[in-house]
């Protein structure tokens, strides 16, 4: 028997880093795409199968599990992590350079992070902020940006970036503040407050897919909601739904002499995204506008 004409095949997605957001995106385009996901863990498969997904075992530390992943996806869903340390992302190059070898994709979107920005100073901004990281945790994401817009030109694949802050949702693993909260761990009073930017692992899901369907060749999208809150009022909202009591404030030099270092840079940085090419180019409309929509238990 022929062969289907290739226009009336589904395309094929890859996912590579299928955590929380990518099981999402399972959910959201089963029966839209060809699944495949990328892992480096044969314990998952079965998990990978139920949601629908076709489970490939590899592993973006050793470049030569990855020879053939170019040839067997029309777009690729990059949400893995860099190494925990270090400036640069080898695992994005090795991904790329396997992908570029096949020269199928034709689409790729990247989750990185709004911590490449460092800190603003609470000043609102859009996408065209020069990046300023101030830690190796941003500057392995600015590494991978680069890497990723570079394949993109060079290839001719439409590269979205969706620069995402905090990630939650009640169903999330840790995706919850009631954690923290029940732990009393404090937060910094008003005048030394940061502002920090949130998205529902359901909007961030939701905007993974509309960036792989509409998204601009080698475009940075912030995949913020509309919150404006500082950290502090963030887990003060978020006792008063849970019924808990607020967290206790108090100074930045008293922070720093009880909180852990990962905890004080989060607390060292205060910025708000701007989320208008979210809604215009990628054409979503928020489920979860702002926390307050989307905390409650």
């Amino acid at each position: 028997m022929p062969s289907m004409p290739a226009r009336f095949r589904r395309p094929t997605l890859l996912i590579v880093g299928c955590g929380d957001v990518g099981m999402r995106v399972l959910r959201l385009a089963r029966g839209r795409w060809r699944l495949l996901t990328l892992t480096s863990s044969p314990e998952r498969f079965d998990a990978l199968r139920a949601a629908g997904a076709v489970p490939l075992l590899g592993n973006l530390d050793e470049p030569a599990t990855l020879m053939r992943l170019g040839r067997l996806a029309d777009a690729v869903l990059h949400l893995a992590p860099p190494p925990n340390q270090g400036a640069r992302d080898p695992r994005t190059a090795a991904l790329l350079a396997a992908l570029a070898r096949g020269g199928r994709v034709r689409r790729l979107v990247y989750g990185s992070t709004s911590g490449v920005y460092g800190d603003a100073g609470g000043e609102r901004f859009d996408e065209t902020r020069v990046v300023n990281p101030a830690s190796d945790r941003a500057r392995r994401r600015v590494d991978a940006e680069r890497h990723l817009r570079a394949y993109g030109r060079r290839c001719g694949v439409v590269v979205s970036i969706l620069r995402i802050p905090g990630i939650y949702a009640p169903d999330r693993p840790g995706g919850h503040p009631r954690e923290r909260l029940a732990r009393g761990t404090p937060v910094l009073r008003r005048e030394d407050d940061v502002y920090t930017n949130h998205i529902h692992a359901d909007d961030l899901a939701r905007a993974c897919v509309a960036a792989l369907h509409h998204g601009l060749p080698q475009r940075i999208v912030h995949a913020s909601d509309d919150t404006e809150l500082t950290m502090g009022d963030y887990f003060d909202l978020a006792a008063r739904l849970c019924g808990l009591p607020p967290p206790p404030r108090i100074s930045r030099d008293e922070a720093r002499q009880v909180l852990p270092p990962m905890l004080l840079s989060f607390m060292s940085e205060s910025r708000r995204l701007d989320n208008r090419r979210l809604k215009a180019d990628l054409r979503l409309r928020l489920r979860y506008p702002t926390v307050a929509d989307g905390l409650v238990p």
